[in-house]
């Protein structure tokens, strides 16, 4: 079980391991606020191309761990932002933006994940080719967040 040297993904036994860790980040901030009224026209919300192909292109990530398991840092930072990403990309996902980048991010770090060196190798073995660019987008939404520059038009 060498590759799955991460501490946040103990192993059971023989192929098993523990991957509750990612259903712990998700906890913290995979979720929008939601009117629990009548649904709205789903045009009602332009989304551009652009940002809804991104996001799109994020919540492909099945949260197979591979990325962990590539990683000599056992980071699960690909992971955490292809789900950070595919809602901070929505203006639904825009109340919470904030407090889910610091959220998630905070619990991936209480689990035990190691930190990210640019490195690559977690995109290398995507699956579902989840690109760096999201963990750029992840660290600028959480510098903003600490810093109140948010507001302040920090993001991309």
């Amino acid at each position: 079980m060498e590759p799955w040297r991460a501490k946040a993904f103990p192993v059971i036994k023989d192929l098993v391991t523990d991957r509750g860790a990612f259903d712990r980040i998700i906890a913290k901030g995979g979720f929008v606020s939601v009117n629990t009224g009548q649904a709205q026209d789903a045009n009602n919300l332009p989304v551009n191309k652009d940002d809804a192909e991104k996001a799109m292109d994020a919540a492909a990530c099945i949260g197979c761990g591979a990325c962990v398991a590539a990683c000599p840092n056992s980071a699960a930072m690909l992971f955490v932002s292809a789900k950070i990403s595919q809602l901070a990309l929505l203006p639904q996902g825009q109340p919470e933006r904030d407090r889910r980048a610091v959220a998630m991010i905070d619990q991936m770090d209480e689990e035990g994940f190691g930190n990210c060196t640019n490195i690559g190798a977690c995109e290398a073995e995507c699956p579902k080719e989840i690109k760096l660019t999201n963990i750029a987008r992840m660290n600028r939404d959480y510098i903003g967040a600490m810093t109140g520059s948010n507001e302040a038009g920090f993001r991309e």
